[in-house]
């Protein structure tokens, strides 16, 4: 049986209070020790490695594998499904190397690549993928740019969304992306930015359409989640029982009295709305959006926060590592600043990207986001410390080693056996 021993001067276990001169024991997948030096079982013949710090490895509760080197989704269909599934290998590699372990990949190609890294062709993290984007026509995930039957043909050959209207077809949309193994549902509830027609205030869905999706998720024990900017948006998918809301930049007390009541978690995206505002090359109509979204979703963060919403991290990365974007895989830690600028404290920060990672996911939440004996060996190792400067956490030069289900997948420096 394979063991390592993990040393750390300090151990973040993901879900409460850090522990100074840690030890961490992984034994195949598992990890079987996991708590103070003093206390830790004997390993002799393990291979030991000693670090500054040692974490669960990090969950992106919100990606995309589009493979699309630009930000205007209208370009998606002029790129050939093989060359944009080509780029995400590089993609996944990335996230790992940034010491993401775990995805949640919220519309994309991810439910075909996450069958690629299980049997071990691809390196990559933990891929807990959705299938395509369900959308009303018109919606956040139509493309407003071209036919609408050319839209339809689109999603049928490359998987990235689906348009479906009515509660048969909407639940027939669901039942085809569980025949792929979809882990997740993936509904937009509400306009978005980069789309030219819909607007983020308005409900996308009716609230017949919106049940028929939760319901027919939860007969396969899968939860819903729901992009949402507006407050109809929000209150319509709360009400039909979606368990998280992505973006939620309209979101009040009302709001938040509701998703405390429905137990549902808040999955805000500041990376994205950050990243869109600075730049140029998006659409006009994206920018125009953006303009009046950015600042009342920083409030919304903050106001989530101090309501007690679980908050997840997501970054709403898509764009290939190889364009350098500031929303590009790879990137993944950046989010976590702008968590600490809403108000959050380092340690808080950092529960929401690795303990609430699993809960994003409902029923099919692995054992995973914390450093717990019979929790998933997903572990990272840094050379300094997060809880003084979270921005460690933001560039992936710190991470020195990053184990995926017991494997190491990043780091040479293996001691020799102890």
């Amino acid at each position: 049986m394979v063991m390592e021993r993990i040393e750390a001067d300090l151990l973040l276990p993901g879900d409460g209070a850090p522990v100074p001169d840690g030890v961490v024991v992984l034994e195949e997948h598992t990890i079987t020790y996991a708590g103070p030096a003093t206390q830790a079982p004997d390993t002799a013949g393990a291979t030991t490695v000693r670090a500054p710090v040692v974490m669960p490895g990090m969950w992106d509760c919100h990606t995309h594998f589009l493979g699309s080197p630009v930000v205007d989704l209208n370009a998606l269909p002029l790129q050939p499904v093989a060359l944009r599934a080509a780029r995400i290998t590089a993609d996944a590699r990335a996230a790992l190397e940034a010491g993401v372990t775990s995805v949640r990949e919220v519309g994309g190609l991810g439910v075909h690549l996450a069958r690629a890294v299980d049997e071990g062709t691809v390196p990559g993290p933990r891929i807990f993928a959705a299938g395509a984007v369900l959308s009303s026509t018109g919606g956040h995930a139509d493309l407003h740019a071209f036919p609408v039957d050319w839209v339809e043909d689109f999603g049928r050959r490359s998987g990235d969304l689906r348009v479906c209207d009515g509660p048969a077809e909407c639940a027939r949309a669901v039942r085809e992306q569980l025949r792929m193994n979809a882990k997740i549902i993936k509904v937009c509830a509400s306009g978005g930015v980069l789309t030219e027609v819909d607007d983020p205030h308005h409900q996308l869905f009716t609230a017949k359409e919106l049940h028929a999706i939760v319901e027919t998720a939860a007969l396969s024990q899968r939860a819903v989640a729901a992009h949402c900017h507006g407050k109809a948006g929000i209150m319509a998918a709360l009400e039909a029982g979606a368990l998280t809301i992505e973006h939620g930049t309209y979101l009040d007390d009302e709001c938040c009295a509701a998703m405390k009541e429905m137990g549902a978690i808040l999955v805000p995206t500041r990376l994205i709305v950050e990243s869109l505002r600075h730049q140029d090359d998006i659409p006009e109509y994206a920018r125009a959006k953006i303009r009046y979204v950015a600042e009342q979703h920083r409030e919304s963060m903050a106001q989530a926060h101090e309501n007690g919403i679980t908050i997840a991290m997501g970054t709403d990365i898509a764009l290939p590592a190889s364009t350098g974007h500031a929303c590009s895989w790879g990137r993944h830690g950046q989010e976590l600043v702008h968590l600490v600028q809403a108000g959050m404290t380092p340690l808080e920060a950092i529960r929401c990207t690795t303990a609430h990672g699993p809960l994003t996911l409902g029923p099919q939440a692995p054992r995973s986001g914390k450093l717990e004996v019979g929790h998933d060996a997903d572990v990272v190792t840094l050379d300094a410390d997060p809880l003084a400067d979270i921005a460690v956490l933001a560039d992936p030069s710190h991470v020195t080693g990053v184990w995926s289900r017991g494997r190491r997948v990043k780091g040479a420096d293996v001691a020799s056996p102890a």
